[in-house]
This record gives structure tokens, sequence and C-alpha cells, in this order.
């Protein structure tokens, strides 16, 4: 009697039994289907492609072996990627991205496509993000009221243009014929020098202020010192604006501490909603990663306590998390290794932050003091020299008391060798000093996280 490719897939796990282990047949057997039975093959599917190369490698041979007297021939087990599930979005790094419904490609005007993944659907809420994602939620039902403009910001990576972009996913879905404008504030400085040079000023005009319903503008600190580039950008904002139309605008910093940006233009920045996006914390690191093993079907693939140790020890932003996922499961593919905390450690060893990995914190010198003057001088927009003068403006204060905390945490300085080191300041200068930026931290988020980035470039060297 001819047996179906599924009756055939089963008496052969059956056989499977008796040769490999249970864990074997549980984590990497049982997900798979059996597909077709032709032309001397069985053809399995596996739940994404590194689970059917791993099977492929490490188990077809043993179950060829076994399927001949099942199936009463030679049978050659070959592995696939289930198409059911090659149909579903995964990770760029195995499956291309298909392109953007027609409906939606047809309203979205941008010079930049949207990317079909930044969704809301996607994007993982946390404390570091719940604002701004409230914001963005708000914008999405009732875009051009409360929220005009949202400005979102916060360091790379975190999440700013994925946000952004769910807004125009969600305005699309509701409405194909939203006029969706998305743009890099680098294109939009490009884009006028263009049409100054080519004199087609009025219709750069035209598409930016009469052909718009969504204005997103990524990174838009790139405006800094471009006067001509800001008295167009001044206008456009002002035209839509008062037409009611939706803006959406990303920085790497709030609207006052972009420097060179005009007066005019940090108050219609700060005129609708500001919302900063902090790093994540563990627990919405781990719920991150999780969102990604399930978006990308990984589940079998990635056990629970490796994404637990990636939470652990990447700490600076989503987008280096979800590369980390990416870079382990390339590592276990050339290795042809199962993945583990022990893999992980191997495959992430320069993602391990100092500190936390025993052998990597004892190799790694600390930074001089000097070291620290540099950085927060350089991150500050300040010199070593004036940190270290006697000058008590403004402008030399707050940095002179972050390297000062940075001395006495990361250094674990004397109070009188950092005052020593700051123009022969006493010791109670030093520690009024460190309380006062313990005490802003405490407050103040976009402080802290500044502190941090200097940390982490200190502790990085």
């Amino acid at each position: 009697m001819q047996l179906s490719a599924k009756e055939a897939w089963k008496r052969i796990l059956d056989e499977a039994q008796r040769e490999l282990p249970a864990d074997i047949i549980r984590n990497w057997l049982e997900p798979t289907e059996a597909i077709a039975l032709e032309e001397g093959n069985l053809i399995v599917g596996a739940p994404d492609q590194f689970a059917a190369e791993w099977n492929e490698t490490k188990h077809a041979s043993v179950l060829s072996r076994l399927a001949e007297p099942v199936v009463g021939r030679p049978t050659t087990i070959v592995f696939r990627v289930n198409e059911e599930r090659r149909r579903r979005p995964q990770m760029d790094f195995f499956v291309q991205t298909t392109a953007a419904a027609p409906a939606a490609a047809a309203a979205n005007t941008s010079t930049q496509p949207l990317n079909e993944r930044y969704t809301f659907e996607t994007f993982v809420i946390g404390k570091s993000n719940e604002l701004a994602a409230a914001a963005a939620h708000a914008i999405a039902e009732a875009p051009g009221k409360t929220y005009n403009p949202l400005f979102i910001y916060g360091a790379t990576g975190l999440g700013k243009t994925h946000l952004m972009q769910a807004i125009a996913h969600a305005r699309l879905t509701k409405a194909s014929d939203v006029r969706v404008l998305y743009v890099g504030a680098e294109q939009f400085l490009n884009e006028v020098i263009e049409s100054i040079h080519s004199r087609t000023m009025p219709d750069f005009r035209r598409r930016y202020r009469s052909e718009v319903d969504l204005f997103l503008v990524d990174d838009v600190h790139f405006l800094e010192g471009k006067e001509q580039t800001q008295e167009e950008f001044f206008h456009t904002f002002n035209a839509l604006h008062q037409a009611n139309k939706q803006i959406v605008l990303t920085s790497d910093r709030p609207p006052k501490e972009i420097p060179g940006l005009e007066a005019r233009l940090v108050s219609r920045f700060e005129s609708g909603m500001v919302a900063d996006i902090g790093q994540p914390d563990l627990e919405h690191r781990i719920a991150i990663l999780r969102k990604k093993q399930e978006q990308d079907h990984l589940e079998l693939t990635i056990p629970d306590d490796v994404l637990r140790f990636i939470a652990e020890h990447v700490r600076s932003n989503v987008r280096e998390l979800e590369g980390c996922i990416i870079k382990l499961l390339l590592y276990a593919s050339l290795k042809h290794k199962e993945i583990a905390i022990e893999l992980a450690r191997e495959a992430l060893s320069d993602k391990i932050r100092p500190g936390e990995d025993g052998a990597d914190a004892r190799a790694r010198p600390l930074p001089t003091i000097h070291r620290v003057q540099e950085v927060v001088a350089r991150r500050w927009g300040v010199t070593p020299e004036g940190l270290r003068s006697k000058a008590r403006i403004k402008t030399l204060t707050v940095p002179r008391q972050i390297a000062m905390y940075l001395a006495r945490e990361l250094l674990q300085m004397q109070l009188v060798e950092i005052g020593q080191a700051f123009g022969g300041r006493d010791h109670s200068t030093v520690i009024h000093s460190v309380d006062k930026v313990q005490r802003q931290m405490s407050r103040d988020r976009s402080f802290r996280e500044k502190i941090e980035y200097a940390r982490q470039e200190l502790c990085a060297e």
C-alpha cells in the first residue's frame, strides 16, 4: 500500500525515537511536517531557514536510512522551509521584504519609502517610550488635532522612525488616499539645493506645502546651521500647520538643544507635543527580543535563557538587539552548533558590556582622569582646559560637575584627587558637584542618558 507523505513521516519519526535523543525529536523534528513524497524524496517542511539547514545537516542522513524500510524503497529526506511560513513576514536576514500594498504606494509620495515592518503591531511599548507611543496612537486616530507637531527625540536606534512610520501605516490603513510625505532632513536639504540650482522652487514648494496630509521628517537636527533650508522648512511648516495637516518630527535631542536652529523653529517644534524615547530597561529589552522571536518564528531556535542573556548584556538600543539576533543565527549556522548561552557569549563577545563579564573586566583598564575630561568637554561643547580652569561661568560649571561625578563613580578617585584635577578645588566643592549631578539625574531622563552615553564611551575604550 502506498503511504502518504504524512503517514510515512510519522512512521519514520517513530523509528527515529530509537536512535535519536528525545530532545532532538521534540525540539527539531516534531515541529516539522511532511509536504510531499515524490521521486524518491520525502520533502519535509521546517519552521524557518535555520531549522531546515540544521535538520538537513544533522539528521537527514539518519532519517533517510530509516525511511527505506518504512517506504519500501530508497528515500531521501529533504528539509525545506515550509511555504506557508515563508509567506509570513520574517527578518530581512532570511526573506526579502515584499513590495508595499499598491494602495499605500499610490498615496505615499515620499522620496524615501516606508518600511512595512514599522507598524504599531510590531512596536513594543515600555516605560521608556510609552508617552511617545500614546501620542503616536492618538495622532493615528485624529491627525492634525491635539499633538501637532509631534516631536520625538532620543538616541539612535530606539524606535523613533519606527513610531513615526507606524502613524503613516495606520493612517493609510484607515484611508488609502491619505497623502503621506516621509523624508529625512538631509534629503530635504538636498532637494532645496537642487531646486535652487534648477530654478524649480515653485514645484518644490507646491509639492511640500500643497500635496501633503501627513508630513514626516526624520532627523531634523541635520537642519542645524543651514539657514536657507531652515527658511524653507519654516514656511513649509507654517503652511501645513495652518492647514491642519499633521506634522511628525524626530531628532536625537530636544529642540532647544539643537545648535544653530533658529528660535522661531524651536518655538514651533515645541508648540505641540515633545516626547522622548529613552533606553529600554531589562524587562522592555526582553519583551522586544520576544517580539522578534515571535515575528520571525524563532521560538524553537533561540531558547528563552539566551534571549535573557542578550537582554542583560546589550543595553544600548533596539537596533543593536535585533542585530545581535541576526549575528547569533549566522554564527550558529557557520559553526553548525545549537544556540545556547555559551555560543551566544562567543558570538556576541564584542557586545558584552565591560564589567559584566569577568575576564573582560579584568583585562580592560580604566580611563584616565584626563580622558574623562576630554570626553565630557567634547560632548558638552567646551574644552578640557576650561574644565580645569578657575572660571565659574555656567557653560563650564555643569560639564565640570559631570566630569567630577564620572571621576568619582567610574574611577573611584578620592575627593581631594578630583579637586586637584579640576583647578585645585576643595573636597566640599567636589561633594556638592557629585550630589548635584546625582539629583539632576534622578529627575531628568535626558540628562541621565547623556551622562550614560559618556560613560559608555569611556568604558568602551
